[in-house]
């Protein structure tokens, strides 16, 4: 009891910890929503102090509404007994997830009036003292523009104040943040604390625990004592022998009674013949196969053998063993015991033939058995051969077995030879090729099994027959039944994948054949996971059963319709044109969009997005169709889902998708096969000529042909399917080897940096930081060898995790380079807040600027920005000898492109030889 005690505590102070912390972080995350709307809103009060225009006034407006939502709920939870539902409005209202009001809540209430909270509340109130101004202000303002006062100087007046007020808003914003955080911090301490003294409870505990194990071990020994001393009381008063083999030690131990059945009379010791020297000589080695088939694969050991006597004849005895073993499954210890049977085994001799007839009956005894005499009139029936034939075994003795049984076959109906005169004449045993049916005189019939045995004596002569009829209609209407469940879906009962595509391909070969058009609808739910992670799989599965049952009522009869799985359905619109089926796709879409789910208390407005593809034997191949549907509802769902998307052959947007569908197979088996490669190309260094060197490593696949293939035809597939943080792996994982190669051979022209490109979802990716600190150690990589580089936009759109990935790999010494640098809305923005080594300056800008100004001076500014902010900068796309010229006047610091270097094979065994791949991997 002290234990779940502690335990219940320590769980109780973890669950408020948490509760706090999670709290403390929505209300940052609400601060940081709340300052920026500020800001965003003192941007449209200055400027409508300029313009006067009624949109910056509503703008302005409209950004309060985030500020104003949280005073309000603020001002709720002051109240006694606030209303929660107002307070999570507010808070909605403020950009606040429903789901964080709760806890929000209590920490203000509980906690609004101790310490840090008490500091962060002050100033969330100081705070909306300054909005009430700012609104006033803006009222204010607005009311003499109303009145067309044009004095520049209460208007200038206005803006020093709004700039002032901003002002002062900001160190609020900062103080509120930081109590917050010192909050956090201050709850951390009491967990470890809490955790800490918990634990030193439960070791207290544990030690009182092993005191009382030691007790209970003592009191244990004493009755293993016991029960040794009643062991040998048992052995010596027992009539069966015992035995007992340590394997360890080699010793085996005979009981009196064992020595005195084997003949081995003397004192037992370790010069005594072997315990096989006592048995029959054509015993001796089927018993050693039993003991070592026991001890060495754990066959059960139950074994007869003969014992000669002395005064003639043998005596026969039965032994069984159990064994002892380790976790190894090795037997330690094998003991048992031995019965005479000698006497059992005169029995059986004259019971041979009653147990051949007996084990013939048992065997059958499941089924329906008629057994009959030598003439073949029936001896016996078992219950089931009574309820199957509908005789009683009283009335049916004596009869032939045609007399009660009639056999037909199942396919013909005609009549089934006798079996019971086969057998008696061929003296074999019978068995029919055709499928029987059991016909009665009523009607009334059932499948059966039949199979007719002949019954031998011990001379071998036939005794009689049995016949043994098993009820197979179960059976039967169990393959139906699987034939069934391999062409349905088992959740909704709607037609399988394979179901589907075989009527697809049927109706594929009827419109090629001049038959009627159809048309293929693809359906996709859009809040399908939403559901599922909300409230568990068995909702998903409830959504899927009843979107099944949708499609009864907004489908043809005869239409049919399949679950490809997950939440993928199709429909087969048989003898539809393309304007008849969008009638019923869309109505389809709107009773999935009418319908709302509900759960339990949860209700959910669930809604489909649908390809739609209509073929009249002269589009598409039979085999594209199922790709054309899905890669149309790929894209109703990127134009907002809850659509119906219709495929046309000139649709360009669809082509793509299908195009880059079509690159995941390829990439997935490229991967799998390792047909990607490595070039590399120098990065020269303009300040020192002739330095170490540097190189960009340049990702190539290699073709199911052998050709390889540029990175523009298949990344874009990678990034939008997911497979970008896979290759960017096996880049890791090869450009490291390959390296390490490069040092063990001639590590003075192995380049001292290189520059490997890596995606955003890597960058984002859980365990990825892991991983490459593996591949440094496994192939013994310095780190200050690696540059990373990332792109400008995979670093702005996930700006926080990119920071972080980027300070914990220059913790280890790697450096990194932001790419394409000027492509992106944001740059000099973001430019001083990354912490990158290298400015790649985007290719586009640098290769026209000698005859464009616009990116003359774009190019001059980055490389100016970047030196400001302490990088180095790259100029990209270098390809003539006066574009490197005109960089050199700039004072960029390096220079990649054709007339520096063209890229050559990475690896030092590269798996082609063709000139022509070369120059194509040159030219990319």
């Amino acid at each position: 009891m002290p234990f779940v005690l502690v335990v219940a505590v320590t769980i109780g102070l973890c669950v408020a910890s948490l509760d706090i912390l999670s709290a403390a972080r929505a209300f940052v995350g609400g601060e940081s929503r709340w300052s920026k709307n500020q800001k965003i809103a003192v941007s449209y009060l200055q400027h409508y102090l300029s313009t006067f225009s009624e949109l910056d006034y509503r703008g302005f407006e409209q950004m309060m509404e985030v500020p104003l939502g949280d005073r309000a709920a603020r001002l709720e939870l002051d109240r006694a007994e606030p209303d929660m539902a107002l307070v999570t409005k507010q808070f909605a209202r403020g950009g606040i997830d429903r789901t964080d009001v709760p806890g929000m809540a209590r920490l203000y209430r509980y906690f609004r009036d101790v310490g840090d909270v008490r500091r962060a509340v002050a100033y969330w109130t100081a705070a909306d003292d300054r909005i009430d101004e700012l609104i006033t202000l803006a009222r204010d303002a607005r009311r003499r523009v109303l009145l067309r006062e044009d004095d520049g100087a209460w208007i200038e007046a206005y803006r020093r104040r709004v700039r002032d007020v901003d002002a002062e808003l900001t160190p609020l914003e900062y103080g509120f943040s930081d109590a917050l955080a010192q909050a956090s911090r201050e709850t951390v301490n009491l967990l470890r604390t809490t955790l800490c003294l918990a634990g030193c409870l439960l070791a207290l505990g544990a030690t009182w625990r092993a005191r009382r194990l030691l007790d209970d071990r003592a009191r244990v020994a004493h009755a293993l004592r016991a029960s040794e001393d009643r062991y040998q009381l048992a052995v010596a008063g027992s009539n069966d022998g015992l035995w007992d083999w340590d394997r360890r030690s080699g010793r085996v131990y005979l009981s009196p009674q064992l020595r005195g059945m084997l003949g081995a009379n003397g004192s037992a010791g370790n010069d005594e013949p072997s315990v096989f020297h006592h048995l029959h000589p054509r015993d001796r080695r089927a018993v050693m196969r039993a003991v070592v088939a026991h001890v060495r694969r754990s066959h059960a050991l139950d074994v007869e053998f003969r014992v000669p006597q002395p005064a003639g004849g043998v005596r026969w005895f039965h032994a069984r063993g159990a064994s002892t073993r380790d976790a190894r499954g090795i037997a330690l210890r094998t003991a048992g015991s031995v019965t005479e049977i000698t006497e059992r085994r005169t029995a059986d001799a004259l019971l041979y033939a009653a147990k051949e007839r007996a084990e013939v009956t048992l065997q059958s005894i499941g089924d329906a058995v008629i057994t009959t005499d030598a003439q073949g009139r029936i001896e016996y029936l078992n219950p089931s051969a009574e309820r199957l034939t509908r005789w009683h075994m009283e009335l049916a003795r004596g009869l032939p077995v045609s007399a009660i049984c009639r056999f037909v076959t199942e396919s013909t109906g005609e009549p089934a030879p006798d079996p019971i005169p086969q057998v008696l004449r061929e003296q074999s045993a019978w068995s029919f090729g055709d499928k029987l049916v059991l016909a009665h005189s009523d009607g009334w019939s059932v499948a059966v099994d039949l199979t007719a045995t002949p019954i031998r004596g011990r001379t071998g002569s036939i005794d009689g027959v049995v016949l043994v009829m098993r009820d197979v209609s179960r059976d039967r209407e169990h393959a139906a039944q699987l034939a069934y469940q391999a062409s349905h879906d088992g959740l909704t009962g709607l037609i399988n994948r394979r179901e589907f595509e075989r009527r697809l391909a049927r109706a594929s070969r009827a419109t090629h054949a001049g038959g009627p058009p159809f048309t293929v609808l693809y359906l996709d739910l859009d809040q399908f996971k939403v559901v599922n992670d909300t409230c568990s799989h068995a909702a998903g599965d409830e959504l899927l059963r009843q979107v099944a049952a949708l499609f009864a009522r907004h489908v043809r009869g005869f239409d049919a319709v399949a679950r490809l799985g997950g939440d993928e359905f199709v429909v087969l619109l048989e003898d539809c044109d393309a304007g008849a089926a969008l009638t019923i796709a869309e109505n389809l879409r709107a009773a999935i969009n009418d319908e709302p789910f509900v759960f339990g208390e949860r209700s959910f407005a669930i809604t489909a997005s649908i390809g739609l593809v209509s073929l009249d034997g002269e589009q598409l191949a039979r085999e594209d169709i199922l790709g054309a549907a899905d890669a149309a509802c790929h894209l109703a769902k990127e134009k907002g889902r809850n659509r119906v998307q219709t495929y046309h052959l000139d649709n360009d947007e669809v082509a793509v998708r299908q195009s880059e569908m079509s690159w995941v197979s390829r990439i997935q088996a490229a991967l799998a096969e390792g047909r990607f490669c490595l070039f590399a190309q120098d990065i020269a260094d303009l300040r020192e000529p002739g330095g170490p060197r540097h190189v960009e490593l340049l990702l190539r696949m290699v073709s199911e042909d052998g050709l390889l293939i540029p990175p523009r035809a298949f990344i874009p597939a990678a990034e939008r399917y997911g497979l970008m943080p896979s290759i960017d792996r096996w880049v890791v994982q090869s450009a490291f080897a390959t390296l390490r190669q490069r040092l063990d051979r001639d590590p003075a022209r192995a380049p001292r940096l290189c520059a490997i490109n890596l995606s955003g979802n890597s960058l984002c990716e859980e365990g990825f930081a892991g991983f490459l600190r593996q591949q440094f150690n496994q192939f013994s990589i310095a780190p200050s060898m690696i540059c990373f580089e990332i792109t400008e936009t995979a670093a702005i759109s996930s700006l926080s995790r990119a920071t972080t990935f980027i300070h914990e790999m220059r913790r280890l010494g790697c450096r990194f380079s932001l790419d394409d640098f000027g492509a992106g809305m944001s740059s000099f923005t973001y430019l001083k807040h990354l912490p990158v080594d290298f400015v790649k300056i985007e290719g586009s800008f640098v290769k026209d600027m000698i005859e464009d100004p616009i990116d003359f001076a774009m190019v001059e500014a980055i490389n100016n920005i970047g030196h400001v902010t302490g990088k180095l900068t790259i100029a990209e796309c270098v390809g003539s000898e006066a574009l490197l010229q005109q960089v050199r006047k700039l004072g960029i610091d390096f220079a990649q492109g054709f007339a520096l270097s063209l890229p050559r094979p990475f690896a030092m065994s590269p798996p082609w030889e063709s000139n022509a791949e070369l120059e194509l991997a040159q030219a990319d």
